[in-house]
């Protein structure tokens, strides 16, 4: 099939090239002409790993192509994707504006040669189909006065479940693929499209094998309503879940409980599951945030509270400070201390910063008058040039970042902090402080190599400290009834536990 993709950012550019590599021919189409001119260059607008391998695939398959011009590529194609930015606004409702321009010229540029099928790929507030359908008749209008009756389309709402780091494998092997419409026509070309897709009967590229086992992909077919909520419900499910974690979290370091086994044996429970269940310092990136917000606005605008998601926005918010308020019980005052970040990007394979808990524990610490270094192996750059009132010093290494630092803080779990020499890195530090923002030690271990590890929600004491010996002191004399309580093990029999209470009263 022919299609056009609006929009070449992170959902736009994969979509395409995804759909490109499965067959289609595809024009992705942005009015950034810098961002064109650089796709055509092999410059990625973003980074995703294997990205650029798969656009070179996809040119020996259906082929891809860059361009600012909508009206020629539209009227070619069988379906048009709509992958434009939604930002939210100050109240949470999302930014419709490129929206509406993408629909408005979409009907501009068709013509009566076939039937058509746009899709809303972008994640839009329910009733967004209805919005583009008039937008796409208005366009038709202002083009085609006399004869737009003539020019047939239908509306449809593909929401993306990409996750950023492995949105090329989510795209290729997808847990589900869900299409909401109206009529069965345009429910049956989106069928043809993502046909490949459905029956996993493409070549996997080299670089992104098959998981094992996999042989069909769900299509699930909703009406358009159901599908813009489906992406909101979902999102705002995940959000819900990992704030759980961390709310649980906070409580077993209240109580001496380990938060990743308490997670280990709830996630066996079919019924809960363990994705998603990770304690740390909260979500970040563009999704969870707007989503939450953007149905609580539309929540509000139907008169109703929906105090979970609420909830929410209020545990990931808080969730943040929990590393300052870690770092000030070891270190006391932050005045003066020099603490490094270890990692940037809100996830890992990523240089994604968009709400980015590192930003937030960064302006914190500065405001507490510590001094932040980091390091990032990916979004230093982006970090920079995004946040130039800042004031972090970049660092070349992991260990230029925590040399003469008082505390490090593991903020991004890249993969490369795992094989970090910790005791070298401990070393190195003035006070060798480590919040384990993500639970990405070991605790044994890190303390075995010198440091002074605090996780969240990791147990404190060793997690097979012996028994202590029960510890009666000279001539069966103890200095208080609670002192020898606490040493008594716990099979004495009651009659030795009332001699020794005697014993403490005389």
């Amino acid at each position: 099939m022919r299609v056009t993709v609006i929009g070449t950012g992170y959902v736009g550019t994969v979509t395409g090239a995804c759909l490109a590599y499965l067959g289609h021919r595809v024009t992705c189409v942005d009015t950034d002409a810098g961002k064109i001119a650089n796709l055509r260059r092999g410059q990625m607008p973003i980074y995703e790993p294997h990205l650029n391998e798969l656009l070179r695939e996809a040119a020996a398959h259906g082929g891809v192509d860059f361009d600012t011009d909508l009206a020629p590529a539209a009227r070619e194609s069988d379906v048009i994707f709509i992958a434009v930015g939604t930002p939210s606004g100050p109240n949470g409702e999302a930014n419709l504006t490129y929206l509406e321009s993408a629909a408005r010229s979409i009907g501009a540029a068709m013509d009566g040669s076939r039937f058509r099928v746009v899709v809303n790929k972008s994640t839009v507030p329910v009733g967004c189909g209805n919005l583009v359908e008039a937008l796409l008749r208005d366009g038709i209008r202002e083009r085609h006065p006399s004869n737009g009756k003539e020019i047939r389309f239908g509306v449809a709402s593909n929401p993306e479940f990409l996750r950023e780091g492995c949105a090329i494998a989510d795209s290729l092997y997808p847990e589900r693929i869900v299409v909401g419409a109206e009529e069965g026509e345009t429910t049956q070309l989106l069928r043809e499209l993502y046909r490949p897709l459905v029956e996993q009967r493409f070549e996997a590229p080299w670089f992104m094998p098959r998981p094992a086992g996999m042989a069909r992909v769900p299509l699930v077919t909703t009406t358009l309503t159901s599908a813009e909520m489906i992406k909101y419900a979902a999102n705002a499910f995940l959000a819900m879940k990992i704030g759980f974690a961390n709310e649980i979290a906070n409580l077993c370091d209240r109580v001496g409980a380990d938060a990743r086994e308490v997670m280990t044996g709830i996630g066996l429970d079919s019924r809960i599951g363990s994705k998603f269940l990770n304690a740390g310092l909260g979500w970040g990136g563009s999704c969870f945030g707007k989503d939450i917000r953007s149905l609580l606005h539309t929540a509000e605008e139907y008169g109703y509270q929906a105090r979970l998601l609420e909830a929410a926005l209020a545990v990931n918010r808080a969730q943040r400070q929990v590393v300052i308020q870690k770092l000030q019980k070891k270190l006391y005052i932050l005045k003066g201390r020099t603490i490094a970040l270890l990692g940037l990007a809100f996830k890992a394979d990523t240089d994604d910063l968009r709400d980015a808990p590192s930003l937030h524990i960064a302006e914190r610490l500065l405001q507490l008058g510590a001094r932040v270094k980091a390091y990032d192996p990916i979004a230093m750059a982006a970090c920079r040039d995004q946040n130039p009132g800042l004031h972090i010093q970049y660092c070349d290494s992991p260990y230029d970042a925590a040399l003469e630092a008082d505390g490090v803080v593991l903020v991004t779990e890249w993969s490369e902090f795992r094989n970090l020499d910790l005791a070298r890195m401990a070393c190195m530090m003035r006070e060798p402080v480590l919040v384990d923002g993500r639970n990405f030690y070991e605790p044994e271990a890190a303390r075995a190599a010198g440091f002074d590890y605090t996780g969240i929600g990791r147990c404190a004491r060793p997690k097979h400290a012996p028994a202590r010996p029960a510890t009666i002191g000279v001539a069966g004399h103890v200095s208080s009834p609670v002192a020898a309580l606490s040493d008594v093990p716990v099979v004495a029999s009651l009659d030795v536990m009332v001699a020794l209470l005697d014993g403490g009263a005389k």
